[in-house]
């Protein structure tokens, strides 16, 4: 009798001990679920579950929804389901259990099972709001359809690109740079900044990481960007200005004892640097999360997620104009791109065209990716289908210029939830025009601008990026004309035919702009020997001329013609200028008005200033040199001759910009 009681007290006392033990448990995860950390939230859920009889029913059902709860936040589908099925199975489900298990199980891929589950949110809940049931029939019209899509498929090929990825989560990735040379991305690796590991996903706080092509195009294996930039919070998901000095990204800083909100952040870029994070103030709002920038083709807008009042449901995009006094008054996008359910991870293809990432349109599970095209009206949305879409969460695409190919990421197949990133391919024919504007003679010119104008209405100022080249989409039977300037230089046109064709073309334009302040060399300009005669194969940059004079109509120009020393200087004038009056002849034979041309000759009077770019040519030269007879004496005999040539050169320098606009006539 006595081991008897004995055994009943150490029974008692034990289920005590392991009922406190549940309690603290519970208390402790409500806490970390209360600040948002659902990893943190799980783990204390799941030993509460664990150490509740199986004779509780109630309390457990309880504790499983929790759980399910949690599982669902931080990508754990598998658990998710288990702990949602349990939850019914105990009869603790709450309003919104049937919907959620349901989305879990397209997630999963068990379309059949999610239809059911659909269904019976749909019966059991008829006076659920409006949204969570639009979201419940959309999610059955999914359910019946995805099996289909899955099946027909579409001209996307996709590909796991491990090179990039870890044992972690990697997503968001962007390309930048000139020549789209730069991949970044976002990662949770081991060699991210830190030590502790977070407690919204049991993994290191993300940091932006980057590859680098190499000479022969080749990436290089990923680094993280080693500045201020990476804090020890979260960085992730970033976006950049056309001219790619200026990053805009998602960052969430660590705070142990108030719930953390994601906001957006600006980097300026010097040299290959990024600076520290400056937060970008958009509302007043502090409780609403801000994250996913994407900047438009055009850097004017800055689009954005967002759970702020005013959107449709959960979070919507929205977007806010950017000026250089700040930004804007924010604007969400409305419908049909934002639903009652969650739409996130806006990007932008070159063209215009708008994705972004949605669980409340119809979809294949979890987040798909979905093409948003502009009118003038509203956008039209376009679902691209299996396999760019799957059953788990698509999202965070970039484009490797105006082809249909670039990155994306997602968590499809992966056990553990985690994201990673992969290339996406889509063999449609796009016809681009990519130029070059530069100065002639001289270096690309950043600064520029081009005007593209189409028989089809087209009306487009271009921006230059920092190598001074541009690429645009262009439409087959359409008529352009291209005008490239640059404060400082005179204007150059170039006109373009697209014709159909039946593989994706490019076509190439040079866009070489003269300096109004500085001479301009009128290159392969030959006359016969000791004479003044121009040679037929000077034609071509001639009639090069004609074209720039007549693109350029208010400009008047001095002709020149230069000698080298030798010989004497009375007659190298004389026949310098004879020279100089026939290119003027031809100019007024081909239209240019004669008070619009100076010619002069200056035989060796002037001899030729060496420019930095001639230097790359001629490795003996520097830039400044000046090629007097005395300093050509001084080089070897090659050399020499090397400057005589230079020397003798056609060029031209503007005199006037405002020819025939002040004339009384006129």
């Amino acid at each position: 009798m006595r081991k008897c009681l004995l055994l009943i007290c150490f029974v008692a006392v034990a289920v005590l001990f392991v009922g406190c033990g549940a309690e603290q448990a519970m208390k402790k995860g409500d806490k970390f679920y209360a600040l948002g950390e659902y990893y943190d939230a799980s783990v204390q859920y799941r030993k509460a579950y664990s150490q509740t009889p199986s004779k509780e029913r109630a309390l457990r059902g309880q504790r499983a929804l929790k759980m399910a709860e949690c599982y669902r936040r931080i990508n754990y589908t598998q658990k998710a389901i288990a702990a949602y099925n349990n939850a019914v199975r105990y009869k603790q489900t709450d309003s919104l259990t049937h919907l959620r298990l349901a989305q879990q199980l397209m997630k999963n891929g068990d379309y059949k099972t999610a239809a059911k589950e659909f269904q019976t949110f749909l019966d059991s809940v008829p006076l659920a709001s409006a949204a969570y049931i639009e979201l419940a029939r959309t999610g059955l019209r999914s359910a019946q359809k995805a099996p289909q899509w899955r099946k027909e498929g579409s001209a996307y090929t996709v590909k796991r690109e491990n090179f990039f990825n870890s044992r972690r989560a990697d997503y968001s990735p962007m390309l930048s740079g000139d020549e789209n040379d730069f991949l970044y991305f976002t990662s949770t690796r081991n060699q991210a900044k830190g030590d502790e590991l977070s407690g919204i996903t049991g993994t290191k706080n993300a940091d932006i990481f980057y590859s680098q092509k190499d000479d022969k195009g080749k990436w290089q294996k990923p680094e993280v960007i080693d500045t201020e930039l990476n804090s020890d919070g979260d960085e992730g998901a970033c976006s950049f200005t056309p001219d790619g000095k200026t990053m805009y990204l998602t960052q969430c800083k660590t705070d142990p004892s108030y719930p953390r909100y994601a906001t957006i952040a600006t980097s300026q870029r010097s040299d290959a640097a990024w600076s520290k994070a400056t937060e970008l103030k958009l509302t007043r709002d502090t409780l609403s999360a801000y994250a996913h920038p994407a900047i438009s083709p055009d850097g004017n807008w800055l689009y954005f997620t967002s759970d702020m009042p005013g959107g449709r449901g959960g979070y919507d995009i929205w977007r806010v104009r950017l000026t250089t006094s700040g930004v804007g008054g924010v604007e969400n996008l409305g419908a049909p791109i934002n639903t009652p359910g969650d739409e996130m991870f806006p990007t932008f293809r070159p063209n215009g065209d708008l994705y972004f990432s949605s669980n409340g349109h119809e979809g294949m599970g979890g987040l798909d990716i979905y093409i948003a095209k502009p009118d003038s009206t509203h956008w039209t949305i376009e679902h691209p289908g299996y396999p760019l879409n799957s059953h788990g969460d698509d999202f965070g695409m970039t484009f490797e210029g105006l082809l249909n190919k670039g990155f994306f990421s997602s968590n499809r197949g992966d056990g553990k939830g985690w994201d990673h990133i992969y290339s996406f391919y889509n063999p449609e024919i796009i016809q681009t025009v990519k130029g070059w504007v530069y100065e002639k003679d001289g270096y690309e010119l950043p600064a520029a601008q081009v005007y593209m104008v189409g028989n089809d209405g087209t009306n487009l100022k271009l921006s230059v990026k920092g190598d001074g080249s541009f690429t645009h989409e262009i439409k087959p039977g359409i008529d352009y004309v291209f005008l490239g300037t640059c404060k400082g230089f005179l204007n150059h046109k170039e006109q373009l035919r697209v014709e159909p064709v039946e593989e994706s073309t490019e076509y190439v334009l040079q866009f070489p702009l003269a300096s109004i302040t500085a001479p301009v060399l009128i290159d392969n300009i030959f006359y016969d020997f000791d004479k003044a005669t121009l040679r037929p194969e000077s034609a071509s940059a001639l009639d090069s001329l004609v074209i720039l004079l007549n693109d350029n109509p208010n400009v008047t120009i001095e002709l020149s013609a230069h000698a080298d020393y030798r010989g004497s200087a009375e007659y190298n004038k004389r026949l310098s200028q004879r020279r100089a009056e026939s290119v003027v002849n031809y100019l007024i034979e081909h239209g240019i008005s004669k008070d619009r041309l100076t010619p002069v000759g200056y035989g060796k009077e002037k001899p030729k200033t060496i420019r930095r770019k001639l230097t790359e040519k001629y490795a003996f030269l520097k830039e400044g040199d000046v090629l007097t007879q005395e300093f050509i004496k001084t080089l070897d005999a090659d050399q020499q001759e090397t400057c005589n040539q230079l020397n003798r050169r056609t060029e031209f320098i503007v005199l006037r910009t405002t020819y025939g606009l002040f004339d009384r006539e006129k």
